[in-house]
């Protein structure tokens, strides 16, 4: 359970926290729109919810795994309903070598397993510790080692070819 804060703090904690909660939405869906719509999904969980936060987790953790977990009812709801996956859509560009870059990068991480790109988003996107990663997975702490290993691998031979 939630003791410290009030809840006006913990909605504006959570405000501040949107732009990380949709980049991460969109690594996990590859869908801008599938990513919205999870992440607010995420938020009303979170708010409705608030009191059930345990003060050992960090909030952005929590918010990770809701996230996380708001997705996968999504994918399940799809599956029954038998409703087809969107292509992700393609994000705006900046002019110069850096688009090229980071169309590269980008390209590189869409073809990852999702194990593997969620892992490197936790990480080294949204810069959660190991453990808190692992904690939002729900994989052991060596599991996640082994996905960011498989994925430093895959992402650097991609981006070398």
């Amino acid at each position: 359970m939630m003791t410290n804060g009030t809840t006006e703090n913990v909605q504006g904690e959570i405000a501040s926290l949107l732009p990380r909660l949709r980049r991460f939405a969109r690594s996990l869906t590859r869908n801008v729109h599938d990513a919205d719509d999870v992440v607010q999904i995420a938020v009303e969980r979170a708010l409705t919810h608030i009191a059930q936060r345990r003060c050992d987790m960090r909030l952005d953790g929590w918010l990770f795994k809701i996230v996380r977990n708001a997705w996968i009812d999504e994918i399940r709801f799809r599956k029954r309903r038998d409703e087809v996956f969107l292509a992700e859509d393609t994000a705006s560009a900046e002019a110069g070598g850096q688009l090229d870059d980071a169309l590269s990068i980008r390209a590189a991480l869409s073809r990852l397993p999702p194990e593997q790109r969620l892992a490197v988003s936790l990480v080294l996107v949204e810069g959660l510790s190991y453990q808190e990663a692992a904690d939002v997975l729900d994989v052991p702490i060596g599991t996640l080692t082994s996905r960011l290993a498989r994925a430093r691998q895959a992402l650097q031979a991609a981006l070398q070819a």
